[in-house]
């Protein structure tokens, strides 16, 4: 019964002013999405992310996360995450968070996520753990804004977030968030069984598909190389 109520929240949210592409029905259009997201980040020149930030990621993990809530609240979220490799961004590989709670809230918030990967032990997190705890096995602390921001400055945590909220909810907290991933999503994009790390280390090609994501980053999609590739 309350996964019936709250999934009629969802769908209230999405059909009441709502972006439609939040929900996704294959990891093409979660990439989609995530390339719509890049480039709205990138169109906010006082308020969006530094250049400088985004020239030093390590990788990137981008997410539409929704939150409804009546009666009792629930929340999840889909996205991609893509490394940064020697030759440009791999492909993308499937994520997700989720969870539930009770409470009195009504309503719905969409909230477009990135988290940008700051070191090579947060990439390495989602390479190999199939759960990263946000503020337990990576450190996470919001970003910094504008375009001011020099390069080079070390980074005060793994995990930077930012967020652009939609919807009635006010604000968005990812310490304790848990990003999983979604194997089966790669599987079905990819065409076969791959691995979080076979993707994200570039071992595995891009698929056509993901080149609007690496274009709303400024570059371009990783070549596609063998297994003796050693590493970054």
């Amino acid at each position: 019964m309350r996964k019936s109520i709250l999934c009629s929240a969802i769908l209230l949210a999405l059909t009441v002013g709502r972006t439609p592409t939040c929900v996704a029905h294959g990891l093409q259009d979660d990439v989609d999405q995530a390339a719509t997201i890049m480039e709205r980040f990138r169109g906010m020149p006082e308020h969006g992310i530094p250049d400088a930030v985004l020239r030093d990621a390590k990788g990137l993990a981008i997410l539409t996360r929704l939150k409804a809530g009546f009666i009792f609240s629930g929340e999840g979220g889909r996205g991609v995450v893509i490394a940064r490799t020697p030759r440009g961004w791999s492909g993308p590989s499937a994520i997700g968070t989720g969870g539930a709670g009770f409470g009195f809230q009504v309503g719905a918030e969409v909230t477009e996520v990135v988290l940008v990967l700051n070191t090579p032990a947060a990439v390495d997190a989602f390479e190999h753990s199939a759960n990263v705890k946000l503020g337990g096995d990576v450190s996470v602390a919001a970003g910094p804004l504008g375009r001011d921001i020099a390069a080079g400055v070390m980074p005060v945590a793994a995990v930077y977030t930012y967020s652009r909220n939609q919807g009635l909810f006010a604000g968005v907290s990812l310490e304790g968030a848990v990003v999983a991933a979604r194997p089966k999503a790669n599987e079905e994009y990819y065409g076969r069984p791959v691995t979080p790390d076979e993707i994200l280390s570039g071992y595995v090609k891009p698929p056509p598909g993901s080149e609007m994501l690496t274009v709303a980053l400024g570059g371009r999609g990783e070549r596609y190389r063998s297994r003796s590739y050693a590493g970054r």
